[in-house]
């Protein structure tokens, strides 16, 4: 088993996430499609952030960017202190396993395990033992709403309850940052309002930092910060005013 580097000290010991002069280019035939034009975003640890911008603008390169799914063209990432341009493809897998969490817009849970089972599995694959991976995810579980629904399949729950089950997986190894892709984008209003609120919760409760795409201004008006993107670049980045 890899282990990752210590995480660095000093300055970054707050941050979770650190973007530097990243672009990012895609090869199609004869030419480079620019997808991220020297974008910086530094969030600190206990953010809670939206990344808003019309379709094609570069929101889900730079999630998948900063969740390891993918390199920049150039430039440098930083999650929890450790360089992602520095690990070899194990020591990437490593970190997305143990500081990153992703909720999915389509859900991603397997539908032949539980609910419990769907949300154990990052703590299993860490090596956390069955009766712990139990306590922690009936604990969690009971806290999100979802303790009826522990034994479960995802096709016999709703979309919220799915999305719900997701936010939990995500957590429950204790990451350091939460990365959501348009998490409420197939949730009606009330729904994905409640999945917000108690994302936003759980941001305050437990300090877990999130990061999101998304173009609700439902959405928006819970984060602590937007970052706006328009063609691969941030043109703003401050508190939600609208």
């Amino acid at each position: 088993m890899y282990v990752l580097p210590e995480k660095a000290e000093g300055h970054m010991s707050d941050i979770a996430v650190q973007v530097d002069n990243v672009h990012k280019s895609y090869v199609l035939g004869p030419v480079a499609v620019p997808a991220l034009r020297g974008v910086d975003l530094t969030v600190q640890k206990g953010e809670f952030v939206a990344i808003m911008g019309p379709s094609g603008c570069g929101k889900t390169t730079l999630l998948n960017l900063i969740g390891a799914l993918d390199l920049p063209s150039r430039g440098s990432i930083y999650v929890d202190g450790v360089d992602i341009g520095s690990l070899s493809d194990n020591r990437l897998s490593d970190l997305r396993r143990d500081r990153i969490g992703f909720v999915f817009q389509s859900y991603n849970l397997v539908p032949v395990l539980t609910a419990a089972e769907n949300a154990a599995y990052v703590l299993e694959l860490k090596g956390v033992g069955a009766a712990e991976r139990r306590q922690k995810i009936h604990a969690l579980f009971e806290r999100m709403g979802l303790a009826q629904y522990l034994d479960s399949r995802p096709l016999k729950m709703s979309g919220g309850q799915q999305q719900r089950v997701a936010v939990a997986r995500a957590i429950a190894s204790e990451p350091a940052v939460v990365l959501a892709d348009e998490p409420t984008a197939n949730l009606d209003q009330a729904t994905g309002g409640a999945l917000m609120d108690l994302m936003r919760e759980l941001n305050r409760e437990r300090g877990v930092t999130f990061v999101f795409s998304t173009h609700d201004p439902m959405v928006l008006s819970r984060a602590d910060r937007v970052v706006r993107l328009v063609d691969g670049a941030v043109v703003s980045d401050g508190p939600e005013t609208n």
